[in-house]
């Protein structure tokens, strides 16, 4: 075969760059504005997965072209901008998962955004991957001028040493990861907690999504009537748990609590058309979801600008 392609340039092609692009992202909410920066990513075995049979679990990941026995999972974090706080959503995994993971802080600079300008961190619960990002390498405050939220069960259930509400012994890693990153928080006096369904600030409610965790905890952010509501880890994969809601993963404490609120929140934001967000989604993690037969299915939103032009070009049709 002939090669038709020549190169004009008289030089070599460069090399590949083989990086990617700053991992932020950016929607208007109402007069809120909302973040997402891209921690990396983490593989989840497809055995995690559980109450379905294999080869359906199987069947839904061919169907979104997800073939090798390793699922990627994002980790995404969120900024909420409300004007009167900068407010971060979970901070990510540090050092905890290797190099896939732990690039928020890099992310959040490339956004716009310094760590010293965090005045909030909302803990969507406490399992390493979504906490460890509290403490920078040195021990020290990540965010040395935040206060730190988490639901109270939550924090009973990790934190406490009541063997009554504390976490068992065989989770005793997470644990340890856990009382090292909220600790220099506590310390300073930082560290505080809220009960489900709390209202923690003007459009900034907590919402109480058991299962994953015990206190594990949503947050719905509303401003000008338009709301956001990010998840955390009620849901973690998007072949497999819209279409079988009843799909649960391994690292669920309570499998049969987060299957009732994964369908809760899947039939309320089916109903609303609101956007949601979850922390394993493919980045930005956010989006809107339909009924599909009988689940739902993800529907990511678009590329596109922070705030639409006043004045856009419509192509129209010439057909009569």
């Amino acid at each position: 075969m002939t090669n038709i392609l020549t190169r004009s340039i008289d030089a070599p092609v460069p090399s590949k760059i083989n990086t990617q692009v700053p991992g932020y992202y950016r929607i208007a909410v109402g007069d809120f504005e909302i973040t997402a920066l891209y921690d990396g990513y983490v593989d989840f075995d497809r055995n995690l997965f559980m109450h379905a049979p294999d080869s359906e679990i199987q069947a839904l990941l061919q169907k979104m072209y997800i073939n090798a026995p390793a699922i990627q999972g994002s980790g995404n974090i969120y900024v909420v901008n409300t004007g009167s706080n900068l407010i971060l959503v979970d901070t990510g995994a540090a050092d905890t998962f290797g190099e896939s993971l732990g690039w928020v802080e890099r992310n959040l600079i490339a956004s716009g955004y310094q760590p010293s300008q965090i005045d909030t961190v909302l803990m969507t619960h406490l399992h390493a991957d979504h906490v460890a990002g509290l403490i920078a390498a040195d021990g020290s405050r990540a965010f040395p001028n935040a206060d730190i939220y988490v639901a109270k069960r939550e924090a009973d259930f990790w934190l406490s040493d009541d063997p009554q509400l504390r976490a068992p012994d065989a989770v005793a890693q997470v644990t340890q990861i856990a009382r090292r990153s909220v600790a220099p928080y506590i310390e300073a006096g930082r560290f505080k907690t809220f009960e489900a369904g709390d209202m923690l600030a003007p459009g900034v409610r907590s919402m109480p999504l058991p299962g994953h965790t015990p206190g594990h905890t949503g947050f719905v952010f509303t401003s000008e009537g338009e709301r956001f509501f990010t998840w955390g880890d009620a849901i973690h994969n998007q072949a497999l748990q819209f279409a079988r809601p009843e799909i649960a993963i391994e690292f669920d404490v309570d499998t049969t609590a987060s299957v009732a609120t994964r369908r809760a929140i899947l039939a309320e934001a089916a109903s609303t058309g609101e956007i949601v967000s979850a922390a394993h989604l493919p980045f930005p993690g956010m989006g809107r979801v339909r009924i599909e037969g009988d689940g739902y299915a993800w529907v990511p939103l678009e590329f596109g600008p922070v705030h639409r032009a006043e004045h856009v070009h419509i192509y129209t049709s010439s057909r009569k």
